[in-house]
């Protein structure tokens, strides 16, 4: 059983580059980091699941906004490194929450230099910038909705209103660090934004290749592929109806059990399996 477990430790730690240097969570004594234990934000993004069924959301929703599918249309190589895309984000979600304060400010400037270099002209002519507070409200959005949906679905469905409004707000620091304004920091205001841009969000032929780009993409190793599988359709049905419908991807209702027994599945399994991991090593620091 001990190597069925580190098997798949080591996959899952392959798959989100886990331990490869890139993010250090180690923090000095007295130093919580942004957010620190029984934080909101420390719980929400506990659960590796959750957050992966969550980041595909994430993305998808994402990429229906003009602006943010043309940053990844002109200046990533998105057909083939949808897969280091996740990876990144991951990184930059474990630090942001985990790590010392200095590391999270460390990744954060790092994400402003990266959003320097992302700009350009939508097709209709009109410019874009990563920069734009407005599309940094969005992309910080989505995200922070997606994990949210993805906890209560397939963590813990009695998370309380109080704790969720908790974690909007708490995890808008890193939003408003990267320069977003009119962060929505409760659940009422997230419901009310979404009402509000919708009018704005588009899907079109690129929107469909780079969902296609997600949601196929070469598994991380063979045995990795059910997995990924169900954690893809674990993430469609995180989407709100509007959003499905837009990117042709609803899903009969008749199959909706089904994707979520699974998901409960693998999130047993995980959860037995992954012994070490950021939320892990954060408690294990105090």
């Amino acid at each position: 059983m001990g190597d069925i477990r580190d098997t798949i430790q080591r996959q899952v730690h392959r798959l989100v580059g886990f331990g490869d240097g890139a993010v250090d969570l180690t923090r000095p004594e007295g130093d919580d980091g942004l957010f620190g234990p029984g934080s909101a934000a420390w719980i929400v993004h506990g659960d590796f699941t959750a957050m992966m069924a969550g980041g595909v959301a994430a993305l998808l929703l994402q990429m229906l906004h003009p602006g943010a599918l043309a940053g990844v249309w002109d200046h990533s190589n998105f057909r083939r490194d949808m897969l280091g895309r996740l990876r990144r984000t991951a990184q930059f979600i474990s630090g942001t929450t985990y790590g010392a304060t200095a590391t999270a400010e460390a990744l954060i400037g790092k994400v402003r230099i990266i959003h320097d270099r992302v700009a350009g002209t939508l097709p209709d002519g009109t410019a874009y910038s990563a920069n734009d507070p407005d599309l940094l409200t969005w992309v910080h959005v989505a995200e922070v909705a997606s994990f949210l949906a993805a906890h209560r679905r397939y963590r813990d469905p009695s998370f309380p209103t109080a704790q969720q409004d908790r974690y909007l707000t708490e995890y808008a620091i890193v939003a408003e660090k990267l320069g977003a304004t009119g962060v929505p920091k409760t659940q009422k205001q997230v419901d009310a934004y979404f009402a509000a841009i919708r009018p704005r969000l588009r899907a079109d032929h690129r929107t469909r290749e780079v969902a296609r780009a997600l949601l196929h993409q070469q598994p991380a190793s063979r045995a990795m592929a059910p997995a990924q599988t169900l954690l893809m359709e674990g993430g469609i049905d995180l989407l709100p109806d509007w959003a499905a419908r837009m990117h042709g991807l609803e899903r009969p209702s008749v199959g909706r059990p089904a994707v979520r027994a699974g998901m409960a599945g693998i999130g047993s399994v995980l959860r037995w399996a992954l012994r070490d991991g950021s939320a892990t090593r954060a408690s294990d620091q105090g």
